[in-house]
């Protein structure tokens, strides 16, 4: 039997938003898919409490606190530096049990930029376009304020979790936390790859994310190679992980609120795989490319989905086995 239970936020750090996988067949209206930024991170957080992949929950940035009225089953995911359930220590990448009245707090960590929250059950969130997803160019925010209540309906009623510092289950979790010094993105060539000279520069280089960065696009500084001549390229489209040379020296790797459209030059493509470590990036993170072909990238592609599917399978098993419900139409 559901029920409806309430989460009082105590803290919603600098920017925390309602989020799931994005919008689907608006791109054709012109409306981005958009979405949170690390989805690898936000499916798993979704799928370690029992819910549809595409559920929402909460994206985090800054340190984030909340008080259910009842028991609930959380996750927390994404670049985490500590998960603190009343005055105990607990996991991230692991479903936790928060009890009625008790706080939780999800401390950033230094390696990224954004933690996911799940909540077992569907989180009461507005839609636009079918997403909980914000929008802010739409007039679509969707930032959760300090003292906001917000609805959740739920199935769970509660499983002991005697100790904290110790997981609750052991599953087979894909966890990503990429270390300290450059991360690697890996790129397909694009249309602009013709340029000469443009691929082994982008392989051997070093760039760095600047302040100019934002959910739109990665703007990275170093060196780059602009088209001979000055002829205006005609608008055209540009899906996800584009990776752009605009007038001035500098790379743009467009996320996932991105415009649909746009005119300057594409020299590659970040692999899907990428994306979601894009997504972490912070100001003055160092970045470098590495080609690789389309078998790589779907390789790399397949293997993540076959982890994620592992996944699933283990926690339908172990909540089977114990009685706690999986909320699988909340996608």
């Amino acid at each position: 039997m559901s029920r409806e239970v309430r989460l009082d936020v105590v803290d919603a750090g600098w920017l925390t938003t309602f989020q799931d996988a994005g919008r689907t067949g608006t791109e054709r209206l012109g409306v981005p898919t958009g979405g949170s930024a690390d989805q690898h991170a936000a499916t798993v957080a979704n799928v370690l409490v029992g819910n549809a992949r595409r559920a929402t929950l909460f994206e985090v940035m800054g340190e984030f606190s909340l008080v259910p009225s009842a028991d609930v089953l959380v996750a927390v995911t994404g670049a985490v530096g500590q998960v603190l359930v009343g005055e105990h220590t607990a996991d991230a990448w692991t479903p936790i049990v928060v009890p009625a009245g008790v706080e939780v707090r999800v401390l950033p960590g230094a390696d990224g930029a954004r933690s996911y929250l799940a909540v077992a059950g569907r989180v009461h969130a507005e839609t636009f376009l079918g997403s909980a997803a914000p929008d802010a160019r739409m007039g679509f925010a969707q930032q959760i304020a300090h003292g906001a209540s917000i609805a959740v309906t739920t199935e769970f009623t509660g499983f002991r979790q005697p100790h904290f510092d110790h997981a609750l289950f052991r599953l087979p979790v894909p966890i990503r936390r990429p270390g300290p010094g450059p991360w690697t993105v890996d790129l397909l060539p694009g249309p602009a790859a013709r340029i000469p000279g443009i691929e082994q520069l982008i392989g051997s280089a070093e760039y760095r994310v600047t302040e100019r960065s934002n959910h739109v696009g990665v703007r990275l500084d170093g060196p780059v190679l602009h088209p001979e001549g000055d002829a205006e390229i005609v608008s055209h489209g540009v899906p996800v992980g584009a990776v752009e040379i605009p007038h001035g020296d500098e790379l743009i790797v467009l996320g996932r609120y991105r415009t649909v459209t746009a005119g300057y030059p594409i020299v590659a493509f970040a692999t899907t795989g990428s994306q979601s470590l894009l997504g972490q990036v912070t100001p003055g993170r160092v970045v470098r490319f590495r080609w690789v072909d389309r078998g790589q990238a779907q390789r790399s592609l397949w293997q993540a989905e076959t982890a994620i599917q592992t996944l699933e399978l283990a926690v339908a098993d172990v909540f089977s086995a114990v009685g706690i419900p999986r909320h699988r139409d909340n996608g």
